[in-house]
């Protein structure tokens, strides 16, 4: 099969221009909602994370299956716990919450042993944090100090990675990286997409530098972050293609033109998150912050 790659072919890509066209969409209502945040963008992120859930179940052949009954009225009790984080014993009743749904789960496999395969619960309960507790984490990062400026650096490391790695894979990528899960992914795409992380964090830092932890003397933690957020999130990227793999899928759906379903534009994202979060606490304890 003739590898059609270069500018030329970059071009005259009518999948290109469709998922050019969803992918600023996407970005564009991404940005109001982490505009408006707070309730608001809960609530979108808490839908985000059902349909993803839905996808996730439906490539696993779990979704008519009990135990994705349990797994959506956890991630729905997770994101209404979620909207008051800063509240007394509220890491003790997400205990509580998770506690109760790993028991349910397990009396459920009990009473249908034959039924249904152990399998079954560990998707159940893997899909909620793999895609609820890890999306809920943009929100976490935004209703912090600065964090609607940080919040920003999850979509640097994500999608403003996997676009980089995309254009400089269809233009230069010769070298295939693991054929066996993502056959189009290439290592000079990659390297291209870690740059161009850092690029677009190096650039969004010299623009907010002056509204958020005193950045004029250390713009190059931004670039840092974001670059190995890039390489967390090919990781992501790769995981869910794996599972897709498995499961003799092309897509998780066909939502979104030219990207497939939630979990297809979102796999990056999910991974990226939770370790933008933590590196926000760290920068604040490290700028001595309470």
């Amino acid at each position: 099969m003739e590898d059609k790659r270069g500018l030329a072919n970059l071009l005259h890509n009518k999948s290109f221009w469709t998922r050019a066209v969803t992918g600023i969409s996407i970005c564009a209502v991404l940005a109001l909602i982490f505009i408006l945040g707070y309730t608001i963008m809960l609530c979108v992120l808490g839908i985000l994370s059902l349909m993803g859930l839905w996808e996730l179940f439906h490539a696993e052949n779990l979704l008519w299956k009990p135990f994705a009954v349990t797994a959506f009225i956890a991630d729905i009790l997770y994101f209404v716990l979620i909207r008051f984080y800063d509240r007394p014993y509220i890491a003790l009743y997400m205990v509580f919450l998770f506690a109760i749904f790993a028991i349910t789960d397990i009396i459920i496999y009990v009473l249908h042993y034959n039924e249904y395969s152990l399998n079954d619960i560990f998707t159940s309960f893997f899909g909620v944090f793999y895609v609820g507790v890890t999306l809920s984490f943009l929100y976490l990062t935004r209703v912090h100090p600065w964090g609607a400026y940080l919040v920003w650096l999850a979509i640097f490391s994500s999608w403003g990675s996997d676009v980089c790695a995309y254009l400089v894979g269809m233009l230069i990528g010769k070298h295939r990286v693991f054929p066996a899960i993502s056959p189009k992914k290439t290592r000079e795409g990659c390297i291209g997409g870690i740059i161009g992380a850092g690029v677009l964090a190096f650039i969004y830092a010299l623009c907010v530098k002056d509204y958020i932890l005193d950045l004029n003397g250390e713009i190059i933690i931004f670039p840092i972050v974001c670059m190995a957020g890039a390489v967390i999130g090919m990781f992501g990227d790769l995981f869910a293609s794996a599972i897709k793999r498995k499961a003799g899928i092309k897509d998780y759906s066909s939502l979104l033109p030219g990207h497939g379903g939630i979990l297809d534009r979102f796999d990056s994202v999910i991974l990226v998150s939770p370790v933008i979060y933590v590196i926000t606490i760290l920068v604040r304890l490290l700028q001595g912050v309470s």
